[in-house]
């Protein structure tokens, strides 16, 4: 006869400590999970920061070997009162408002052409994007050639359609010089926001835009009341992505016109990059990158804070 073997009976846990012990090991499951992206966020991201924050507070200048030693905030001091800096900020400010402005309106009126229903409508989504996936300084460099005076054919139209302009030199006048910078930014990024814009679009179902119309709604007044309101997250994040990304432009104005005439289309990158690889004060370019980051930081916090107030998708 086989012995009978005593079973201890478990200790009874209550429910909320069995649950709290198991979201404790979800969120400790959760970490870990998370903790290999916050490395390499960490070495990728985070260490540069503060390396450039700390050679900001040095004097450090590549010909001066041997001086090198702590100033505080004399870079930053110095930076302030740089007429230039303010100069290249006011027009990349100017430079960011108009081009991402154009660039908004030209994506949403793509963005709805492509929406609508028609033949061969995959191929027009493809083809769109080219512009957005060739290199930022192969677009610049062919915009150049489209302006240029001899073998471009902008003045060659203008002229074949007896329109001024046809004689001009777009790249000597300090004002017409922006025109060749801001349609080849336009023509890289648009397809940017207009990608970013019809997935919003594609997420407003149809039924609405029925009732609309049989409430005698025009096509304008459902745009306006309904694909605006409904659209605003995605329009905020194309307008948070290109806003921060027109504000660091560099490599369209170096490949174009490298800041001139004169200083006329220099922008704070560009400022940057001389104060860093021209004159090698690597001090006092380390204070420009942090001041231009805390700038596109606080365009970022601005943006986020509108998200949160009119119920975006961060709520």
């Amino acid at each position: 006869m086989a012995a009978k073997v005593a079973v201890k009976p478990e200790p009874h846990r209550p429910k909320s400590q069995a649950r709290t012990s198991y979201l404790a090991k979800r969120r400790r499951v959760g970490y870990l999970l998370v903790l290999p992206a916050v490395v390499a966020l960490a070495l990728i991201a985070i260490y540069p920061l503060l390396y450039n924050l700390v050679l900001s507070t040095r004097f450090d200048v590549l010909t001066e070997p041997g001086t090198e030693h702590f100033i505080g905030l004399q870079n930053y001091q110095q930076l302030l009162s740089d007429p230039n800096f303010w100069g290249d900020l006011l027009r990349t400010g100017i430079f960011v408002v108009i081009s991402v402005t154009l660039e908004f309106i030209a994506g949403m009126i793509l963005a709805l052409v492509v929406h609508r229903k028609f033949k061969a409508r995959g191929l027009v989504r493809a083809s769109i994007l080219i512009p957005w996936a060739i290199p930022t300084a192969v677009s610049a460099l062919l915009w150049k050639m489209f302006f240029d005076t001899r073998s471009g054919f902008v003045d060659f139209a203008l002229g074949a359609l007896h329109l001024p302009g046809s004689q001009l030199v777009w790249f000597n006048s300090p004002t017409l010089a922006w025109v060749p910078i801001i349609l080849s930014d336009m023509w890289k990024n648009t397809p940017f926001i207009a990608l970013l814009l019809l997935a919003g679009l594609q997420t407003i179902p149809q039924e609405i835009y029925e009732s609309a119309k049989i409430d005698g709604a025009s096509s304008w007044q459902a745009f306006w009341a309904l694909t605006l309101p409904l659209l605003r997250p995605a329009i905020l994040v194309a307008l948070i992505f290109r806003t921060l990304s027109a504000m660091l432009v560099f490599d369209t104005v170096f490949v174009m016109t490298g800041g001139g005439p004169g200083q006329s289309t220099e922008v704070i990158a560009y400022y940057d990059w001389y104060k860093y690889m021209v004159s090698l004060n690597f001090g006092f370019g380390a204070a420009v990158a942090v001041v231009i980051s805390l700038l596109a930081l606080l365009l970022a916090a601005f943006y986020v804070r509108i998200l949160r107030q009119r119920g975006g998708f961060m709520t």
